[in-house]
């Protein structure tokens, strides 16, 4: 997908050291979730938490053409335990689509994204990459930030220790992301990596949110919280309705 202006990740992976992103490409085990004592802690609203969920991104040649057929494919994802969450589309480039599915069973959804079908069912819809497939245990949820339609960023980086990077994360403060133009909706850890950091962000001032991305005061929150590469940064707009 498409990353924010160049000049903006610049800033923000200074003094970061350049490694994987992190991709969970179609994992072949499932590590036990380590997930602090947040992890417990009930949403206002939404599922219980945490929760599992699986994300994947591809470019389509025509989105409007792709989403009648990935609407009526529901069945045989259904059938697999696939519960449908949201449909994204990257700002910059809207035929790069991002979805997100939550599986009641990983196994099952382990073998659905694997089974050849899925491909055939892809090419015929028009995709034209290679999927991205990653798997989230999801530990905040705040549904009531996520305005359908709405402008989302996502970001996902490493850390050395989830638990040291989520105190000082929360150190910043709700309050102050808010007044700085985006909102907490999703916090995530990686399924077969817990030290992998999944976040979506709703987008409410978006000349004072690249402004804070493109602060030292925040790549220096990021060295302290232990972040070890340059994150991924991807602006959406939601699509799921």
């Amino acid at each position: 997908m498409k990353k924010i202006n160049l000049l903006i990740a610049l800033s923000i992976s200074l003094a970061l050291a350049s490694c994987n992103n992190g991709s969970e490409k179609t994992a072949t085990t499932e590590t036990k979730d380590t997930a602090s004592s947040i992890a417990n802690e009930p949403a206002k609203t939404g599922p219980t938490l945490p929760m599992d969920v699986i994300t994947i991104y591809h470019a389509v040649k025509d989105y409007n053409q792709w989403r009648p057929g990935f609407d009526a494919d529901s069945v045989a994802r259904n059938a697999s335990g696939l519960s449908f969450v949201a449909v994204e589309r990257s700002a910059d480039k809207p035929n790069d689509v991002k979805i997100v599915l939550a599986p009641s069973d990983m196994a099952k959804a382990k073998a659905f994204v694997a089974d050849p079908r899925l491909k055939n069912v892809m090419d015929k819809l028009g995709v034209i990459s290679k999927p991205v497939i990653n798997f989230w245990s999801i530990i905040r949820f705040n549904a009531e930030k996520r305005i359908p339609g709405g402008a989302l960023i996502e970001i996902n980086l490493k850390v050395k220790d989830f638990d040291a990077w989520v105190k000082v994360f929360d150190g910043e403060g709700t309050a102050r992301r808010a007044s700085d133009g985006w909102e907490d909706i999703v916090m995530g850890r990686g399924k077969d990596d817990p030290n992998m950091v999944h976040l979506v962000f709703g987008v409410t001032d978006m000349a004072k949110l690249k402004a804070r991305l493109d602060s030292p005061e925040l790549k220096k929150l990021m060295e302290e919280a232990g972040v070890v590469c340059a994150p991924t940064i991807t602006f959406y707009n939601d699509a799921s309705k």
